[in-house]
Protein backbone atom coordinates (compact mmCIF):
# COMPACT_ATOMS: atom_id res chain seq x y z
CA UNK A 1 0.00 0.00 0.00
CA UNK A 2 1.33 3.44 -0.95
CA UNK A 3 0.44 6.79 0.62
CA UNK A 4 1.41 10.07 -1.00
CA UNK A 5 2.16 13.29 0.88
CA UNK A 6 3.24 16.72 -0.29
CA UNK A 7 6.60 17.99 0.92
CA UNK A 8 7.33 21.56 1.98
CA UNK A 9 11.14 21.76 1.61
CA UNK A 10 13.27 24.84 2.15
CA UNK A 11 15.30 26.45 -0.64
CA UNK A 12 18.44 24.60 0.49
CA UNK A 13 16.57 21.29 0.51
CA UNK A 14 15.14 21.98 -2.96
CA UNK A 15 18.68 22.56 -4.20
CA UNK A 16 19.77 19.24 -2.68
CA UNK A 17 16.81 17.39 -4.24
CA UNK A 18 17.56 18.84 -7.68
CA UNK A 19 21.23 17.95 -7.29
CA UNK A 20 20.32 14.38 -6.38
CA UNK A 21 18.07 14.11 -9.42
CA UNK A 22 20.84 15.43 -11.65
CA UNK A 23 23.40 12.92 -10.32
CA UNK A 24 20.91 10.06 -10.64
CA UNK A 25 20.32 11.12 -14.23
CA UNK A 26 24.05 11.08 -14.95
CA UNK A 27 24.42 7.59 -13.45
CA UNK A 28 21.43 6.33 -15.45
CA UNK A 29 22.73 7.73 -18.75
CA UNK A 30 26.27 6.44 -18.18
CA UNK A 31 25.07 2.94 -17.29
CA UNK A 32 22.68 2.84 -20.26
CA UNK A 33 25.42 4.05 -22.61
CA UNK A 34 27.72 1.33 -21.28
CA UNK A 35 25.14 -1.36 -22.00
CA UNK A 36 24.42 -0.06 -25.50
CA UNK A 37 28.11 0.10 -26.36
CA UNK A 38 28.58 -3.50 -25.24
CA UNK A 39 25.67 -4.63 -27.44
CA UNK A 40 26.88 -2.60 -30.43
CA UNK A 41 30.37 -4.09 -30.16
CA UNK A 42 28.82 -7.56 -30.56
CA UNK A 43 26.89 -6.58 -33.69
CA UNK A 44 29.91 -5.61 -35.80
CA UNK A 45 30.94 -8.10 -38.50
CA UNK A 46 34.38 -9.67 -38.27
CA UNK A 47 35.12 -9.01 -41.96
CA UNK A 48 33.74 -5.48 -42.32
CA UNK A 49 33.97 -2.11 -40.62
CA UNK A 50 30.95 -0.32 -39.19
CA UNK A 51 29.74 2.80 -40.95
CA UNK A 52 29.41 4.48 -37.55
CA UNK A 53 32.27 4.51 -35.11
CA UNK A 54 31.90 2.08 -32.24
CA UNK A 55 33.86 1.41 -29.08
CA UNK A 56 36.13 -1.59 -29.33
CA UNK A 57 35.36 -3.81 -26.35
CA UNK A 58 37.27 -6.97 -25.64
CA UNK A 59 35.61 -10.26 -26.35
CA UNK A 60 36.27 -11.40 -22.81
CA UNK A 61 34.54 -8.35 -21.34
CA UNK A 62 31.34 -9.53 -19.57
CA UNK A 63 27.98 -7.85 -20.01
CA UNK A 64 27.64 -4.81 -17.68
CA UNK A 65 25.01 -6.26 -15.37
CA UNK A 66 23.63 -4.60 -12.26
CA UNK A 67 26.17 -6.16 -9.90
CA UNK A 68 29.10 -5.21 -12.12
CA UNK A 69 27.89 -1.62 -12.54
CA UNK A 70 27.22 -1.29 -8.80
CA UNK A 71 30.81 -2.37 -8.15
CA UNK A 72 32.06 0.17 -10.69
CA UNK A 73 29.99 2.83 -8.97
CA UNK A 74 31.94 2.30 -5.75
CA UNK A 75 35.24 2.82 -7.61
CA UNK A 76 33.88 5.86 -9.45
CA UNK A 77 33.26 7.72 -6.18
CA UNK A 78 37.03 8.02 -5.74
CA UNK A 79 37.36 9.82 -9.07
CA UNK A 80 34.13 11.84 -8.88
CA UNK A 81 33.49 13.17 -5.33
CA UNK A 82 30.06 14.49 -6.38
CA UNK A 83 28.76 10.90 -6.35
CA UNK A 84 29.49 10.68 -2.62
CA UNK A 85 27.08 13.54 -1.92
CA UNK A 86 24.15 11.27 -2.81
CA UNK A 87 23.09 8.36 -0.62
CA UNK A 88 24.66 5.15 -1.93
CA UNK A 89 21.39 3.21 -1.89
CA UNK A 90 19.70 5.87 -4.04
CA UNK A 91 22.27 5.38 -6.81
CA UNK A 92 22.03 1.62 -6.45
CA UNK A 93 18.26 1.83 -6.87
CA UNK A 94 18.78 3.87 -10.05
CA UNK A 95 20.91 1.06 -11.48
CA UNK A 96 18.40 -1.53 -10.30
CA UNK A 97 15.52 0.25 -12.05
CA UNK A 98 17.57 0.40 -15.25
CA UNK A 99 18.30 -3.31 -14.96
CA UNK A 100 14.59 -4.04 -14.52
CA UNK A 101 13.73 -1.91 -17.56
CA UNK A 102 16.37 -3.76 -19.58
CA UNK A 103 14.93 -7.14 -18.60
CA UNK A 104 11.40 -5.99 -19.45
CA UNK A 105 12.61 -4.93 -22.88
CA UNK A 106 13.86 -8.43 -23.61
CA UNK A 107 11.28 -10.60 -21.85
CA UNK A 108 8.08 -8.56 -22.19
CA UNK A 109 8.72 -6.75 -25.48
CA UNK A 110 8.87 -3.26 -23.98
CA UNK A 111 10.63 -0.37 -25.68
CA UNK A 112 14.32 0.35 -25.34
CA UNK A 113 15.22 2.30 -22.15
CA UNK A 114 15.62 5.99 -22.89
CA UNK A 115 18.31 8.43 -21.96
CA UNK A 116 17.07 10.94 -19.39
CA UNK A 117 17.14 14.69 -19.74
CA UNK A 118 16.41 17.16 -16.95
CA UNK A 119 12.65 16.72 -17.35
CA UNK A 120 12.49 12.92 -17.60
CA UNK A 121 14.32 12.08 -14.36
CA UNK A 122 11.67 13.00 -11.79
CA UNK A 123 12.13 10.68 -8.81
CA UNK A 124 14.56 8.70 -6.68
CA UNK A 125 14.07 6.02 -4.04
CA UNK A 126 15.25 5.48 -0.49
CA UNK A 127 14.90 1.70 0.05
CA UNK A 128 15.45 2.07 3.80
CA UNK A 129 14.68 4.74 6.37
CA UNK A 130 16.08 5.28 9.85
CA UNK A 131 14.34 4.71 13.15
CA UNK A 132 11.25 6.81 13.86
CA UNK A 133 11.48 8.79 10.59
CA UNK A 134 7.98 10.29 10.80
CA UNK A 135 6.57 13.15 12.84
CA UNK A 136 3.30 15.01 12.54
CA UNK A 137 4.90 17.90 10.67
CA UNK A 138 8.10 16.44 9.17
CA UNK A 139 9.75 13.33 7.75
CA UNK A 140 13.42 12.41 8.05
CA UNK A 141 15.19 11.29 4.88
CA UNK A 142 18.83 10.17 4.67
CA UNK A 143 21.23 12.95 3.56
CA UNK A 144 18.36 15.49 3.75
CA UNK A 145 17.42 15.50 7.40
CA UNK A 146 13.97 16.59 8.53
CA UNK A 147 11.73 17.92 5.73
CA UNK A 148 8.42 19.52 6.53
CA UNK A 149 5.39 17.94 4.91
CA UNK A 150 1.63 18.13 4.81
CA UNK A 151 0.38 15.05 6.61
CA UNK A 152 -2.98 14.79 4.90
CA UNK A 153 -3.85 11.47 6.55
CA UNK A 154 -2.45 9.32 9.30
CA UNK A 155 -0.57 6.12 8.62
CA UNK A 156 -2.74 3.14 9.69
CA UNK A 157 -1.78 1.52 12.95
CA UNK A 158 0.49 -1.48 12.59
CA UNK A 159 1.86 -0.56 9.16
CA UNK A 160 5.62 -0.22 8.69
CA UNK A 161 7.25 2.23 6.29
CA UNK A 162 9.45 0.16 3.99
CA UNK A 163 10.70 2.73 1.51
CA UNK A 164 10.20 6.33 0.38
CA UNK A 165 10.18 7.75 -3.13
CA UNK A 166 10.68 11.49 -3.62
CA UNK A 167 8.85 12.70 -6.73
CA UNK A 168 9.07 16.05 -8.46
CA UNK A 169 5.81 17.14 -10.06
CA UNK A 170 4.67 20.32 -11.69
CA UNK A 171 2.88 21.39 -8.51
CA UNK A 172 5.79 20.69 -6.14
CA UNK A 173 7.62 17.84 -4.44
CA UNK A 174 5.93 14.76 -3.04
CA UNK A 175 6.97 11.68 -1.07
CA UNK A 176 5.38 8.28 -1.67
CA UNK A 177 5.64 5.93 1.30
CA UNK A 178 5.37 2.18 0.74
CA UNK A 179 3.57 0.70 3.74
CA UNK A 180 3.61 -2.94 4.72
CA UNK A 181 1.70 -4.98 7.27
CA UNK A 182 2.58 -8.59 7.98
CA UNK A 183 -0.91 -9.98 7.75
CA UNK A 184 -2.63 -12.17 5.18
CA UNK A 185 -5.74 -10.38 3.90
CA UNK A 186 -8.00 -12.68 1.86
CA UNK A 187 -9.68 -11.44 -1.29
CA UNK A 188 -13.43 -10.71 -1.10
CA UNK A 189 -15.70 -13.70 -1.72
CA UNK A 190 -18.63 -13.66 -4.19
CA UNK A 191 -21.76 -12.44 -2.47
CA UNK A 192 -24.68 -10.09 -2.91
CA UNK A 193 -25.95 -8.43 -6.05
CA UNK A 194 -23.85 -9.00 -9.24
CA UNK A 195 -23.14 -6.09 -11.57
CA UNK A 196 -21.59 -6.20 -15.05
CA UNK A 197 -19.76 -3.24 -16.57
CA UNK A 198 -19.26 -2.46 -20.25
CA UNK A 199 -16.67 0.21 -21.13
CA UNK A 200 -16.80 2.14 -24.38
CA UNK A 201 -16.35 5.42 -26.21
CA UNK A 202 -20.01 6.37 -26.59
CA UNK A 203 -20.74 5.80 -22.90
CA UNK A 204 -17.79 5.50 -20.56
CA UNK A 205 -19.49 2.72 -18.62
CA UNK A 206 -22.86 1.00 -18.83
CA UNK A 207 -24.03 -1.22 -15.99
CA UNK A 208 -26.22 -4.28 -16.05
CA UNK A 209 -28.72 -2.35 -13.92
CA UNK A 210 -29.42 0.00 -16.82
CA UNK A 211 -27.27 2.95 -15.74
CA UNK A 212 -25.25 4.67 -18.48
CA UNK A 213 -22.54 7.20 -17.61
CA UNK A 214 -21.19 9.56 -20.25
CA UNK A 215 -17.47 9.87 -20.90
CA UNK A 216 -16.05 13.20 -19.71
CA UNK A 217 -13.65 14.97 -22.09
CA UNK A 218 -10.86 15.84 -19.67
CA UNK A 219 -8.36 16.86 -22.34
CA UNK A 220 -10.90 18.61 -24.55
CA UNK A 221 -11.85 21.04 -21.78
CA UNK A 222 -8.22 22.21 -21.48
CA UNK A 223 -7.20 21.62 -25.09
CA UNK A 224 -7.52 25.22 -26.24
CA UNK A 225 -5.35 26.60 -23.45
CA UNK A 226 -2.84 23.77 -23.89
CA UNK A 227 -2.65 24.43 -27.62
CA UNK A 228 -1.91 28.13 -27.11
CA UNK A 229 0.89 27.38 -24.63
CA UNK A 230 2.48 24.78 -26.89
CA UNK A 231 2.29 27.16 -29.84
CA UNK A 232 4.32 29.72 -27.91
CA UNK A 233 6.90 27.07 -27.07
CA UNK A 234 8.30 26.88 -30.61
CA UNK A 235 9.46 30.50 -30.42
CA UNK A 236 11.54 29.94 -27.30
CA UNK A 237 15.22 29.11 -27.52
CA UNK A 238 16.22 25.71 -26.19
CA UNK A 239 17.88 25.96 -22.80
CA UNK A 240 16.55 29.46 -22.07
CA UNK A 241 14.80 30.41 -18.85
CA UNK A 242 11.67 31.51 -20.71
CA UNK A 243 11.39 28.10 -22.34
CA UNK A 244 11.84 26.44 -18.94
CA UNK A 245 9.10 28.60 -17.37
CA UNK A 246 6.73 27.85 -20.25
CA UNK A 247 7.43 24.13 -19.92
CA UNK A 248 6.48 24.38 -16.25
CA UNK A 249 3.14 25.97 -17.16
CA UNK A 250 2.44 23.20 -19.67
CA UNK A 251 3.38 20.56 -17.09
CA UNK A 252 1.05 22.09 -14.49
CA UNK A 253 -1.79 22.04 -17.00
CA UNK A 254 -1.13 18.38 -17.84
CA UNK A 255 -1.06 17.52 -14.14
CA UNK A 256 -4.36 19.30 -13.62
CA UNK A 257 -5.90 17.18 -16.38
CA UNK A 258 -4.51 13.93 -14.98
CA UNK A 259 -5.53 14.80 -11.40
CA UNK A 260 -9.07 15.61 -12.52
CA UNK A 261 -9.30 12.33 -14.42
CA UNK A 262 -7.97 10.28 -11.50
CA UNK A 263 -10.32 11.96 -9.01
CA UNK A 264 -13.30 11.22 -11.26
CA UNK A 265 -12.20 7.59 -11.63
CA UNK A 266 -12.09 7.12 -7.85
CA UNK A 267 -15.51 8.71 -7.36
CA UNK A 268 -17.03 6.60 -10.12
CA UNK A 269 -15.48 3.42 -8.69
CA UNK A 270 -17.02 4.10 -5.28
CA UNK A 271 -20.36 4.86 -6.93
CA UNK A 272 -20.33 1.55 -8.81
CA UNK A 273 -19.50 -0.37 -5.62
CA UNK A 274 -22.56 1.00 -3.84
CA UNK A 275 -25.28 -1.62 -3.43
CA UNK A 276 -23.42 -4.53 -5.02
CA UNK A 277 -21.34 -7.49 -3.89
CA UNK A 278 -19.82 -8.57 -7.22
CA UNK A 279 -18.47 -6.61 -10.19
CA UNK A 280 -17.47 -8.13 -13.53
CA UNK A 281 -15.61 -6.46 -16.40
CA UNK A 282 -14.19 -7.64 -19.73
CA UNK A 283 -10.57 -8.78 -20.08
CA UNK A 284 -9.65 -6.09 -22.62
CA UNK A 285 -6.13 -5.10 -23.58
CA UNK A 286 -6.57 -1.34 -23.39
CA UNK A 287 -3.07 -0.75 -24.78
CA UNK A 288 -4.35 -1.89 -28.17
CA UNK A 289 -7.14 0.71 -27.98
CA UNK A 290 -4.52 3.48 -28.09
CA UNK A 291 -3.10 2.38 -31.45
CA UNK A 292 -6.01 3.21 -33.73
CA UNK A 293 -7.73 6.32 -34.97
CA UNK A 294 -9.38 6.79 -31.56
CA UNK A 295 -6.10 6.62 -29.64
CA UNK A 296 -6.40 10.19 -28.39
CA UNK A 297 -9.89 9.59 -27.00
CA UNK A 298 -8.79 6.31 -25.41
CA UNK A 299 -5.84 7.96 -23.68
CA UNK A 300 -8.06 10.80 -22.52
CA UNK A 301 -10.60 8.38 -21.01
CA UNK A 302 -7.95 6.33 -19.16
CA UNK A 303 -9.76 2.99 -19.27
CA UNK A 304 -6.78 1.02 -17.97
CA UNK A 305 -6.30 3.33 -15.00
CA UNK A 306 -9.99 3.13 -14.17
CA UNK A 307 -10.01 -0.69 -14.13
CA UNK A 308 -6.96 -0.72 -11.83
CA UNK A 309 -8.61 1.81 -9.50
CA UNK A 310 -11.89 -0.13 -9.57
CA UNK A 311 -10.12 -3.36 -8.58
CA UNK A 312 -8.45 -1.57 -5.65
CA UNK A 313 -11.70 0.06 -4.49
CA UNK A 314 -13.50 -3.29 -4.69
CA UNK A 315 -10.82 -4.82 -2.48
CA UNK A 316 -11.14 -2.03 0.06
CA UNK A 317 -14.93 -2.22 0.14
CA UNK A 318 -15.21 -6.04 0.23
CA UNK A 319 -16.66 -6.32 -3.27
CA UNK A 320 -15.76 -9.32 -5.42
CA UNK A 321 -13.99 -8.32 -8.66
CA UNK A 322 -13.41 -10.56 -11.69
CA UNK A 323 -12.84 -10.36 -15.43
CA UNK A 324 -14.67 -12.40 -18.08
CA UNK A 325 -14.13 -13.27 -21.72
CA UNK A 326 -14.78 -10.27 -23.95
CA UNK A 327 -15.57 -12.14 -27.18
CA UNK A 328 -19.12 -11.75 -28.45
CA UNK A 329 -20.64 -9.84 -25.54
CA UNK A 330 -22.46 -7.47 -27.91
CA UNK A 331 -23.58 -10.33 -30.19
CA UNK A 332 -25.32 -12.42 -27.52
CA UNK A 333 -28.75 -11.77 -26.09
CA UNK A 334 -28.49 -11.49 -22.29
CA UNK A 335 -32.04 -12.76 -21.87
CA UNK A 336 -32.10 -15.97 -23.90
CA UNK A 337 -28.46 -16.43 -24.95
CA UNK A 338 -29.24 -16.39 -28.67
CA UNK A 339 -26.66 -15.13 -31.16
CA UNK A 340 -27.97 -11.88 -32.65
CA UNK A 341 -25.29 -11.45 -35.30
CA UNK A 342 -22.49 -8.97 -35.64
CA UNK A 343 -23.42 -5.34 -34.97
CA UNK A 344 -21.63 -2.42 -36.54
CA UNK A 345 -20.69 0.51 -34.34
CA UNK A 346 -23.54 2.66 -35.65
CA UNK A 347 -26.10 0.20 -34.23
CA UNK A 348 -26.65 1.35 -30.65
CA UNK A 349 -29.75 -0.71 -29.84
CA UNK A 350 -30.22 -4.39 -29.05
CA UNK A 351 -33.27 -6.29 -30.29
CA UNK A 352 -33.37 -10.07 -30.01
CA UNK A 353 -35.35 -11.84 -32.75
CA UNK A 354 -35.76 -14.96 -30.61
CA UNK A 355 -37.27 -13.58 -27.39
CA UNK A 356 -37.98 -9.96 -28.35
CA UNK A 357 -35.80 -8.47 -25.61
CA UNK A 358 -35.02 -4.78 -26.22
CA UNK A 359 -32.50 -2.49 -24.60
CA UNK A 360 -29.53 -0.35 -25.52
CA UNK A 361 -26.48 -2.07 -26.92
CA UNK A 362 -24.16 -1.14 -24.04
CA UNK A 363 -26.61 -2.26 -21.36
CA UNK A 364 -27.15 -5.59 -23.15
CA UNK A 365 -23.40 -6.13 -23.30
CA UNK A 366 -23.02 -5.36 -19.59
CA UNK A 367 -25.82 -7.81 -18.77
CA UNK A 368 -24.07 -10.51 -20.80
CA UNK A 369 -20.85 -9.75 -18.93
CA UNK A 370 -22.73 -10.18 -15.66
CA UNK A 371 -24.23 -13.46 -16.85
CA UNK A 372 -20.81 -14.82 -17.80
CA UNK A 373 -19.36 -13.81 -14.46
CA UNK A 374 -22.18 -15.42 -12.50
CA UNK A 375 -22.00 -18.55 -14.67
CA UNK A 376 -18.26 -18.86 -14.06
CA UNK A 377 -18.95 -18.88 -10.32
CA UNK A 378 -21.30 -21.83 -10.72
CA UNK A 379 -24.47 -20.02 -9.67
CA UNK A 380 -27.87 -20.74 -11.18
CA UNK A 381 -29.94 -17.85 -12.53
CA UNK A 382 -33.55 -18.63 -13.36
CA UNK A 383 -35.32 -15.26 -13.34
CA UNK A 384 -36.57 -13.58 -16.49
CA UNK A 385 -35.58 -10.08 -17.59
CA UNK A 386 -37.63 -10.03 -20.76
CA UNK A 387 -40.23 -7.31 -21.12
CA UNK A 388 -39.03 -4.95 -18.40
CA UNK A 389 -38.04 -1.60 -19.92
CA UNK A 390 -36.77 0.23 -16.82
CA UNK A 391 -33.91 -2.10 -16.01
CA UNK A 392 -32.34 0.42 -13.64
CA UNK A 393 -35.49 1.19 -11.67
CA UNK A 394 -36.03 0.59 -7.99
CA UNK A 395 -36.94 -2.99 -7.22
CA UNK A 396 -35.51 -4.31 -10.49
CA UNK A 397 -33.58 -7.14 -8.81
CA UNK A 398 -36.59 -8.18 -6.75
CA UNK A 399 -38.76 -8.31 -9.88
CA UNK A 400 -36.52 -9.87 -12.52
CA UNK A 401 -33.41 -11.09 -10.72
CA UNK A 402 -29.95 -10.90 -12.25
CA UNK A 403 -29.77 -13.20 -15.26
CA UNK A 404 -31.29 -14.95 -18.25
CA UNK A 405 -34.61 -16.65 -18.53
CA UNK A 406 -32.96 -20.05 -19.12
CA UNK A 407 -31.11 -21.79 -16.30
CA UNK A 408 -27.34 -21.53 -16.56
CA UNK A 409 -25.26 -24.64 -16.03
CA UNK A 410 -23.78 -24.86 -12.56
Amino acid sequence: MTYEYKLQPTKEQITDIEKTLDICRSVWNFALRQRKDWCNSRKSLVNACSINSEYIISVDEPFPSYHQQAKQLTDAKKLYPALSSVHSQVLQQTLRILDRAWDDMRSRGFGFPRFKNRYRMRSFVFPQLGKNPIKDDAIKLPKFGWIRWRKSRDIPEGFEVKQARVVRKASGYFVMLSLQLKVDTPNPLPHGHPRGLDLGYDKFVATSDGEEIKRPRFLKLMHRKLKLLQRRLKNKHKGSNNRHKLNQKIARLHQRISDTRKDWHFKLAHHLCDGTGMIFVEDINFVSWQRGMLSKHSADAGFGQFVSILEWVCFRRDVYFAVVNKDGTSQTCPNCGAHTGKKTLDIRFHHCGECGYRTTRDVAASQEIRNRGVSALGHSVVENVCGLEATGSIGHDALVGTGRSRKLAS
